[in-house]
């Protein structure tokens, strides 16, 4: 028991001492307020796919953070088809998206510019992670439609370069490069049968995809130009 006790405390501790310092550090350069609810923002999404991996009955580590890189939530079991991977996946955008809608209606009511950026940035985060490649969440979740999609997100991942190079965009496409050449051989390296997913559950994800790509892409678009307009 006390070695499960302290198990479970050194995972809070890693969780809030990494949240701590990712504060300290966008701190200096968006300030303490933008800073913390940015990070919180980002706990949102992570716990998005804590919950859902949860659900699936994955075991998975409490999420992790690493400044200008984002967060994530360790896998200790990996998900046994292509339809869990997704499910884990949409779990995260799909709270982040709450998240960003919370901060949204608090801008408008308290009529806050601090939250209304807030709330631009969550859109945005999300929508980015939205991008069909993985390993980006929206890789994983078109993923069980097919694999194939993720060429759509190469040349989109190469244009957002091309318009805001950046070291981390570097990293994704090295990590997505492996998978991309295996989606042309078919091979994954995933288990036999992992992507056999009926065509009912695959339209369901793409639906869900296409529709929070779209309220994400809306409402990152109107709070862009209305805090331009600011």
């Amino acid at each position: 028991m006390l070695l499960l006790g302290a198990g479970k405390l050194g995972k809070v501790l890693l969780t809030s001492g990494t949240m701590l310092l990712s504060v300290i550090t966008y701190s200096f350069v968006f300030g303490w307020p933008y800073a913390a609810g940015f990070v919180v923002l980002i706990f949102i999404h992570e716990m998005g796919h804590y919950i859902a991996a949860r659900q699936r009955g994955l075991d998975v580590g409490a999420p992790t953070f690493i400044p200008f890189v984002g967060a994530w939530i360790e896998m200790k079991s990996l998900p046994h088809d292509a339809e869990t991977e997704a499910y884990v996946g949409l779990g995260g955008p799909v709270a982040g998206t709450l998240g960003a809608f919370a901060c949204y209606f608090l801008a408008r009511s308290q009529d806050s510019e601090l939250l209304m950026a807030l709330a631009y940035a969550g859109f945005m985060l999300n929508l980015f992670n939205m991008l069909p490649i993985s390993p980006l969440d929206g890789g994983r979740i078109v993923g069980v439609v097919s694999p194939k999609i993720w060429w759509i997100g190469a040349p989109l991942l190469i244009a957002l370069f091309m318009w805001r190079p950046s070291p981390m965009l570097i990293l994704i496409a090295i990590m997505a490069a492996p998978q991309l050449l295996a989606s042309l051989r078919g091979d994954q390296g995933r288990p036999a049968g992992y992507y056999d997913i009926p065509l009912a559950t695959r339209i369901n994800y793409g639906c869900w995809y296409l529709g929070l790509l779209a309220i994400l892409a809306l409402l990152t678009f109107e709070l862009h130009s209305a805090l331009r307009g600011a």
